[in-house]
């Protein structure tokens, strides 16, 4: 009887227990999309790649606009 006690009590604290934990992800940052760029823009290119530069910012092209990007 005391064996079948201990038995449950170590099956029922194992059941409370759990390995998984729980992550939160992060907010997204605010995204400025900018759909037509300027006239006065510039492409230049940073490692291989391509970005249109104005107004001091080096933005991305993407399917939806133009997106600021840190280069």
């Amino acid at each position: 009887m005391k064996k079948s006690l201990i038995f449950l009590l170590v099956i029922f604290m194992c059941g409370f227990t759990s390995c998984a934990t729980r992550v939160r992800a992060k907010t997204p940052a605010k995204v400025v999309v900018v759909k037509k760029r300027p006239a006065n823009y510039k492409i230049v290119r940073v490692k291989g790649k391509r970005y249109y530069f104005w107004n001091g910012k080096h933005y991305k092209k993407t399917r939806k606009g133009y997106v600021i990007v840190k280069v």
